[in-house]
Formats: C-alpha cells, structure tokens, sequence
C-alpha cells in the first residue's frame, strides 16, 4: 500500500478529544457551561492572560521594535581600492574581490561606489553593482 494523503492517520493516542461544553443540561455542561454565573470570567472574549491578571506584566515587557530585511546589505568598495588593488585589464568580480581580501564571502552583494577618478585601463567589471556616479567614469 502506497503512502499518500489520503492514507497518513494519527497513531493511537495522539488525538485526545476536547470537552464540549453548553450543549444542553443534560449533558452535565450547560446553563453556564463550566464558567460559573456572570462577571468578567463567565463573559466571552476575555483572554486568560487578562483574566489571570498578567495583562500589565505584558504591556511591561520590552519589545523588539523595527525591521529586519530579508536581503544581505551591499558591502561598499570604493574607487580608491579598486585603485590599490588591481592593475591594467584585470577582472573585478565577487572572486577577485575575495581573492584579494576585500569581500568576506562571494555570495554578499558588492556594490563599488565613490567619486574618485578610475587611474586604471580595461577594467573588466562582472557580478558587481556601480554607484551613478562610477558608472558615468567608465564611459
């Protein structure tokens, strides 16, 4: 027999059947169904937590504010290192970069950035992202 869907059943004792309640009198839950006679506890809608008196000792509680992006940052290598670091008609990549210690790991965005003047010829640039301004210096 295959194992599908339709198939798969919980194993025995697994499933524990939950207490009906406010089904009638003669099922030994009605009328107030296990909650007593009125006041706050009896009405519906009220949280436990409320009702157990820890509502404050949440509210006191620090909570982590703002917002954490999904997608790595870009690590920013400016003109003047690319100056530094490379010579005429080398490749600039995610691997050179790593190769030469610039990068901590290949798969990190890189984005080259500055305002500085490019003293190198034939740079060939692949697999990196390029400020405004670096991509009108290598017009």
């Amino acid at each position: 027999m295959a194992i599908e869907l339709s198939t798969i059943k919980k194993s025995k004792g697994a499933l524990k059947k939950r207490k009906i309640v406010g089904r009638g009198n003669s099922s030994g839950h009605g009328t107030y169904s296990t909650k007593g006679l009125k006041g706050q506890r009896a009405r519906k809608g009220v949280s436990n937590l409320k009702r157990l008196g820890m509502k404050k000792q949440l509210l006191q509680i620090p909570k982590v504010r703002g917002f954490k992006s999904l997608y790595p940052k870009n690590v920013a290598i400016s003109i003047a290192t690319i100056n530094e670091n490379f010579k005429d008609n080398d490749k600039v990549n995610p691997q050179t970069l790593l190769e030469k210690g610039l990068i901590k790991d290949v798969k990190a965005p890189v984005k080259i950035l500055g305002k500085d003047s490019l003293t190198l010829k034939g740079l060939e640039f692949s697999g990196v992202k390029m400020s405004e301004s670096v991509k009108n210096l290598l017009k």
